[in-house]
């Protein structure tokens, strides 16, 4: 689910936003045929796709994809998706403090906006200060730069006007990534943020939304936008101001134009794609055999970067808490789930391979960690992480030795008698995730349990998943990255994404009784502790042990991580793909050749 850029400048933006499509990657699409025509004779031009409109152009206020700024803007620094290094973007260096508490950014010279205006220090500190660190401005970025268990705020300070100093209440090993945020221009934002409304909030929370003219839009990255016809195109166009050169002098990027047509069908991208007229499109299982025939006839290729950095999981409701004095959970099937024993049966009982067979058609791999498989914190099966291969056997004998019983039907039920069945939810529309829930209750019913599998419509699941909590097993995913303190809040007993035993949060109502395990609370000291320490082999080691804790209690059962897959058109040069990045990732650096 690569979004070109983006997801790496942004990555804190994304990381952990659930996802409602299992292959929503950048598709790629065409305007109409007269349009296409003309503008390939005219200048070099990237055509591609969303599958629905932006919501807004005000980065600060933005938590949805797709969105533009990926390509509008750049923050200090950027993590590079190949290798995962941390390098240059605004800053051209910077300079950590011996005690860890402050860094600080030197700009690169001549930097300037789409308006020709010159970008300094003043608009880092603005961003910030003004912006991101502005209660009165409710923007998600502020929790990914709040530091610690006590999850307090940097400073940010001007030095001179090439420097600019952040401070840290406590060493935060994954701070500086997080300056890869957006800056923003101060010339134009400023008046917005000071000037309030009758209710007295700033301005600028109404301000850049999708019906702005797109010159108005001020920006630092390789494209401003040029054009957005609701429901048909956003078309960006290369800002002559952009800082990045090549070696021979030449002003980046290379390609003048992009086309992102609104389509909201991957059936329809795909057809339009074999037909010639799109440049890429995002390959999913159901597409991959029919694409993979015409690559040559149809002059482009298919990429494979490898497992996603995704995840995919089976998860039980385990919160044993009351509302106004009624359990969320039937106090029979939570006993059931709360048994770390049923849950690793449950485990067991997967055929994750012929999930990867049927459904994936083979592009794909186990999954058994939170953590990528790309960061360098993984811990691999080969170095210890355990793993729940099928074996159904194992799994009625793991039942059997936990207390459960099965009937003169072979039926699975509890010490008490009660039938094992359950309810499991998942989002209906992702074709993917329906088979794999169905699999998974024909799995179960293997093992002599019963599951009721019913997608919801996405507002209602997510209503039940993390606000009522009347829900039973689901099944749903969540993107990832290379640094795990990305996923804080999934493994905080108070983080927003604690699922499987969800706190309420702000303006829910209170839960009595909610209890929270020795091992959720170890894999939150974990996390912080892996976030406070500079020692690579230190972090290392904690964060293997907290992949070990995840394995051994399953809170989530992880199943298949798919390839990340992409078709590009041959007339690109300079791809280097990435399933962190995608394809064009390096939009900069690409050309398009005859």
């Amino acid at each position: 689910m690569a979004f070109i850029k983006n997801i790496l400048n942004h990555t804190k933006r994304l990381l952990l936003i659930i996802t409602i499509l299992a292959f929503t990657t950048l598709s790629i699409t065409g305007c109409n045929s007269k349009l296409l025509r003309k503008s390939e004779t005219e200048i070099p031009q990237l055509v591609s796709s969303i599958l629905s409109d932006p919501k807004t152009f005000n980065y600060p206020l933005s938590s949805e994809s797709p969105n533009i700024f990926g390509y509008t803007y750049e923050g200090l620094i950027t993590q590079n998706p190949l290798n995962g290094k941390l390098e240059p973007d605004l800053a051209k260096s910077w300079e950590v403090s011996e005690d860890k508490l402050k860094i600080t950014f030197t700009l690169k010279n001549n930097l300037k906006w789409s308006d020709g205006e010159p970008l300094t220090v003043d608009d880092v500190v603005f961003t910030y200060n003004n912006i991101y660190l502005n209660e009165d401005i409710p923007t998600d970025l502020r929790d990914i730069l709040r530091i610690g268990k006590d999850r307090k705020l940097p400073t940010v300070r001007k030095i001179d006007d090439q420097r600019v100093e952040f401070s840290v209440p406590e060493p935060f090993r994954p701070f500086l990534q997080n300056t890869g945020a957006a800056i923003l221009p101060a010339h134009i934002l400023r008046e917005f943020v000071e000037t309030k409304d009758k209710d007295g909030k700033p301005i600028f929370l109404s301000k850049w939304g999708v019906d702005t003219e797109p010159e108005e839009i001020i920006v630092n990255g390789p494209y401003q936008l040029e054009r957005y016809d609701t429901s048909q195109r956003v078309v960006f166009r290369r800002n002559p101001y952009y800082w990045r050169k090549d070696e021979q002098g030449n002003s980046q990027p290379y390609i003048e134009r992009i086309i992102w047509q609104i389509v909201e069908s991957t059936d329809t991208s795909l057809l339009q794609f074999r037909s010639g007229g799109l440049d890429t499109v995002g390959v999913s299982p159901d597409y991959f055999s029919l694409l993979k025939k015409q690559e040559e006839q149809g002059n482009f290729k298919i990429y494979n970067g490898g497992p996603a950095a995704s995840t995919s999981f089976v998860f039980f409701n385990l919160n044993q808490g009351k509302r106004d004095g009624k359990p969320l959970v039937d106090p029979v099937k939570s006993r059931w789930f709360n048994n770390v024993q049923f849950r690793q049966a449950i485990a067991y009982a997967i055929d994750r391979q012929t999930m990867i067979n049927n459904i994936y058609r083979g592009l794909g791999q186990t999954q058994n960690s939170p953590i990528s498989v790309q960061s360098q914190y993984y811990l691999s099966p080969k170095k210890g992480l355990k793993v729940y291969n099928y074996n159904p056997e194992k799994a009625k004998e793991m039942l059997l030795k936990s207390g459960f019983k099965y009937n003169d039907e072979n039926k699975l039920e509890d010490a008490q008698g009660n039938r094992v069945r359950f309810a499991l939810l998942t989002n209906a529309g992702n074709k993917i995730r329906e088979a794999m829930g169905s699999q998974i209750k024909q799995d179960l019913s293997k093992i002599g349990i019963q599951v009721d599998f019913t997608p919801l419509a996405w507002n209602t699941f997510i209503d039940k998943l993390s606000n009522t909590l009347n829900w039973e097993a689901s099944l749903i995913g969540l993107t990832g990255g290379l640094e795990p303190n990305d996923g804080a809040n999934v493994w905080s007993p108070d983080g927003g994404l604690h699922m499987f035993n969800q706190k309420p949060q702000a303006g829910q109502e209170p839960i009595e009784g909610r209890k929270v395990a020795p091992w959720e609370n170890r894999i939150h000291e974990l996390y912080i502790q892996a976030a406070q320490e500079f020692d690579d082999e230190k972090v290392k080691a904690l964060y293997a042990e907290s992949q070990q804790i995840t394995q051994e209690n399953l809170p989530l059962i992880y199943l298949v991580n798919a390839y990340s897959l992409s078709a590009v058109r041959n007339k690109f040069a300079g791809i280097k793909f990435s399933a962190l990045g995608g394809a064009f990732w390096n939009i900069h650096e690409i050309r398009i050749t005859k």
